[in-house]
């Protein structure tokens, strides 16, 4: 029976394993030899010392945290999800860098779209520091973050390090990040001046400059900022990177209503709608010019003076044969070619300036924000988070309703991105799902206050942002005109009838919607390694004994599973009770685990014969996996008979922890 381990997926082991079948001569006793791959990539080697790049004090170690395995593992926590036996969303609370690692056996190739809000490098707080300790309730005090109970900052110009911070805290991430895409994916960042040099340069290193789609100018300020001492900066970047630009491409964004208006059909033809196009052209065209006969029978010498047809005289004919050549109502205008609306893209291609009457902007943001939490005090309300009009369009552009896309936001903030999927889902009777991450850090006087930190306000706010699209009428209505500390007075109209017309869009379709989410919280892993405490030896011993710490339930070590078996967090989980044993049957019988704490002898062939039986029912498609706690075996011969059974019963892989 083999024995499994607390750790998360092994990047470094997968790109060698990768190599290796690609290059199997490079390879001497299981190590590179890199002359030899030198010479089997020939010209690509750049040996260069001086290169074109972006360089910066700790990105050798910044990428070696990428790779570096986390031991870590996410505990569920059911009380504070909602729906958690039906939903395919994911809230999960912890530093996002050991997150993503843990995530990369699972998702690994699965993600649709990654939209991410950084913190943007003000010279001020981010409290992002890489490590991970075992006890979590300490995190804050262990990384640094907090000193003597009080906030330090982690990142000020004074430090020297202005840049450099943002950089090591932004890189391992982004990497970790790409592997979570699939081959259609796409990753959106918003970035401020501040740090959009940088982000795409890293960008370029880490996805390649070929996969560059574009960076968008959101329009994020209704008004302009009279105070600023230069300029009002009243816009952000919105920068775009494709896994692959030779496989994704945007939507086509709805066609206005100003572009609808341009079509219409005076003649009645059958092929529909349609607008006229110039058929001259100041270029010269090597048709020259021609003359033309009208259909009232006025001939026509040529085009304007200094223009030529854009066709030649016998396609000019062809056309006119067609009824594709508008000769004006009386017909005897100049000629003009009719485009037809069937003929040309059933949307728009998406532009690079979003103002903000198309995407919404940050008062806005503000006022979703408020209309949903009921904060603790006005110190707590963010100043900058992102409307969900924003997000939306983002959501168009890069998934489709007619499928399950994957969504991913590791700098969740207060929520708005699975905010504006349950929202869009609404609209477009889509089923995208969402997973979020964020880190719990303290809120600053929030007093006794039942949000504590950032993650609660990113769970609060999906609870109330589902009753809201349900039409729960307890939910706050702010009216911008009472409000005018939170909103201008030039935007009061538009903020509020925003926000009407979003609620009045999603409150149709709310009853088939998964507007549900799993939380998960980042924790050490449930099994035990083993640190040897070499004044006392016979205590250690002893307290390996058994391999699952304290304090982790049944269910703790489950997800832990799916994590290291590379399984969905939200697979459909089965229970029975078998043998007087809870057994679980996890994505149809993929996978089946037993993790009762004491299985003896004379429970050995009940337990194998129950398991078997419940397998033969499931008829799993694929091979299945068993798994069983290490520590409840009596000995080793209850052990053997077991996965005896069990093999002589096509159930092969069986395993323990």
């Amino acid at each position: 029976m083999e024995k499994m381990n607390g750790q998360s997926a092994d990047i470094v082991t997968d790109n060698i394993d990768q190599l290796k079948s690609l290059f199997p001569e490079a390879f001497t006793e299981g190590k590179v030899n890199f002359d030899v791959l030198k010479q089997l990539l020939g010209g690509a080697v750049d040996e260069r010392e001086e290169k074109y790049g972006l360089n910066w004090h700790g990105k050798k170690a910044a990428r070696q945290i990428a790779l570096t395995l986390s031991t870590g593992t996410l505990r569920p926590c059911p009380e504070e999800s909602v729906d958690w036996d039906t939903t395919q969303n994911l809230m999960i609370e912890g530093d996002n860098l050991e997150v993503l690692k843990l995530l990369q056996k699972s998702y690994s190739g699965e993600v649709k779209l990654i939209y991410i809000d950084p913190p943007y490098n003000t010279g001020k707080d981010f409290v992002y520091p890489d490590s991970f300790q075992d006890n979590i309730k300490n995190y804050m005090e262990l990384t640094g973050q907090v000193e003597g109970g009080t906030k330090i900052s982690s990142n000020t110009e004074a430090s020297g390090r202005f840049h450099t911070d943002w950089l090591n805290m932004m890189y391992p991430r982004l990497k970790l990040a790409r592997n979570l895409l699939g081959d259609d994916g796409v990753i959106f960042i918003s970035i401020d001046d501040n740090e959009v040099q940088n982000l795409r340069a890293v960008m370029d290193e880490v996805f390649g400059g070929e996969n560059f789609i574009g960076s968008v100018i959101w329009q994020k300020i209704f008004s302009p900022k009279n105070s600023a001492r230069h300029f009002s900066e009243d816009h952000d970047y919105v920068v775009v990177y494709a896994k692959n630009s030779e496989t994704w491409t945007p939507n086509l964004l709805p066609r206005t209503e100003e572009m609808e208006a341009r079509y219409s059909n005076p003649d009645n033809d059958e092929r529909g709608a349609w607008t006229s196009g110039d058929l001259c052209a100041r270029n010269y065209y090597s048709e020259g010019t021609y003359s033309v006969v009208c259909p009232s029978g006025r001939v026509i010498d040529g085009p304007p003076s200094g223009s030529y047809w854009r066709v030649s005289k016998t396609k000019f004919a062809e056309l006119d044969q067609d009824k594709r050549i508008w000769w004006g109502s009386d017909g005897g205008n100049m000629p003009r070619l009719k485009r037809f609306i069937s003929d040309v893209k059933a949307g728009r291609v998406p532009q690079t300036l979003w103002t903000y009457s198309e995407v919404g902007h940050t008062q806005e943001a503000k006022k979703e924000l408020i209309s949903l939490v009921d904060f603790p005090n006005s110190d707590v309300v963010f100043d900058t988070p992102k409307p969900t009009r924003l997000i939306r369009r983002i959501l168009q552009l890069a998934t489709n309703s007619d499928n399950t896309p994957l969504v991913v936001d590791f700098f969740a903030g207060t929520g708005s991105t699975m905010d504006a999927v349950f929202r869009q889902n609404a609209e477009d009777g889509g089923n995208r799902r969402c997973i979020l991450v964020q880190l719990p850090e303290p809120l600053i006087g929030s007093g006794n206050s039942a949000l504590q930190t950032i993650a609660d306000i990113t769970k609060e706010r999906l609870r109330r942002a589902a009753k809201k699209i349900k039409g729960d009428p307890q939910i706050t209505q702010i009216n911008a005109d009472e409000n005018p500390d939170l909103f201008g007075s030039n935007l009061r109209t538009s903020a509020t009838s925003a926000d009407s017309s979003l609620v009045s869009e999603t409150q149709t379709s709310a009853n088939n919607l998964d507007l549900g989410f799993r939380v998960f919280k980042l924790d050490s892993s449930n099994i035990r390694t083993w640190d040897p405490d070499r004044d006392n030896l016979e205590q250690t011993l002893l307290d390996n004994l058994e391999h699952i710490k304290q304090g982790r339930s049944e269910s703790d070590i489950l997800y832990e599973l799916l994590l290291k078996l590379g399984l969905d967090l939200c697979v459909p989980i089965e229970t029975r009770a078998v043998a007087g044993k809870s057994v679980q049957a996890i994505g149809s019988g993929v996978l089946l685990t037993c993790l009762a704490e004491s299985i003896t002898r004379e429970e050995v062939e009940s337990l194998a014969l129950g398991i078997i039986a419940w397998h033969k029912e499931l008829a799993p498609a694929g091979d299945t996996t068993c798994v069983f706690r290490d520590s409840a075996f009596a000995d080793d011969v209850a052990k053997s008979n077991l996965s005896a059974i069990l093999f002589q019963h096509g159930i092969e892989n069986v395993r323990s922890l």
